[in-house]
């Protein structure tokens, strides 16, 4: 008896450590922290915005008290996942990788789409933005990698009905003017039947604007670099969370289909494969 109570004290301190699921809904986002160090600092000026046209709206994953989000199932379309009412939340990570300075940019959904339907539970996306040197009073963008879904495409008669993703980034260096916010692209001159060129006046030097879309008409959702201006959401930092949410960002099981890019177990191996020089 005193083994079994033993045991259930355990189990209780060890949930209470890991902190609970909770609903989707119910997660209280971080408030962006006043930047300090250069690193902080550089994250915050280049801060992407995201835009969101056929999809969840990016939610938090996780409070300072360590409660995962439960996510969402995935049926109904964009039921329940149209607005976080408690706020939505971008995570970040930093550091020198192969002489580049990678800021990784991380948005959790609690829906994964395919081909503008629900699928699934759970899904992270990201983007890493390439930089010269983040000390510099102005550092040069040098490119960037955002991340899109290798899963195997859903079956239709034991047919494929689309084409699986090989690479989980697409890359590009450098970034498509159309790529930063308030750029406008003006047509000057036809050169083809469906050729044209163009101007791109206005505009920002420093911050991008992606959006979650779709590859093809038969894909999953992942990013891209978009023509609409989006919005910003708070800003944590991997090294701004408490203990209590990295823990839990560490052990959360998030499904075999998608992982946290930005923890210790994945951030190494998720720049390797965003390396895009």
């Amino acid at each position: 008896m005193k083994f079994i109570f033993a045991f259930v004290l355990c189990l209780a301190v060890a949930q209470t450590a890991l902190g609970a699921i909770i609903g989707h809904d119910k997660v209280q986002p971080f408030a962006q922290p006043d930047p300090v160090t250069i690193s902080e600092k550089a994250a915050v000026k280049y801060k992407p915005q995201l835009v969101i046209f056929d999809s969840c709206v990016s939610f938090p994953a996780v409070n300072a008290a360590g409660d995962i989000t439960g996510g969402l199932k995935g049926t109904s379309g964009t039921d329940a996942c149209t607005k976080a009412p408690l706020g939505s939340q971008v995570y970040g990570r930093s550091t020198w990788y192969q002489g580049k300075w990678a800021m990784m940019f991380a948005w959790y959904f609690p829906k994964n789409f395919w081909n503008l339907e629900s699928r699934s539970r759970h899904l992270w996306a990201n983007m890493v933005l390439w930089l010269d040197n983040p000390a510099l009073e102005t550092p040069t963008i040098l490119g960037a990698s955002l991340s899109r879904q290798t899963l195997e495409v859903p079956k239709w008669l034991f047919i494929p009905s689309g084409v699986q993703q090989k690479n989980s980034y697409s890359k590009a260096t450098p970034i498509p003017p159309m790529g930063f916010v308030g750029t406008q692209q003006i047509r000057t001159a036809r050169i083809g039947r469906f050729q044209y060129t163009y101007n791109y006046t206005g505009g920002s030097t420093i911050s991008t604007r992606v959006s979650q879309s779709y590859p093809d008409t038969s894909g999953w959702v992942g990013l891209d670099f978009t023509y609409l201006d989006g919005q910003y959401q708070d800003l944590i930092m991997w090294n701004q969370l408490t203990d209590q949410a990295r823990a839990a960002l560490e052990s959360a099981d998030f499904g075999r289909d998608t992982k946290v890019p930005f923890n210790d177990k994945n951030f190494e191996a998720a720049l390797a494969q965003a390396w895009p020089f």
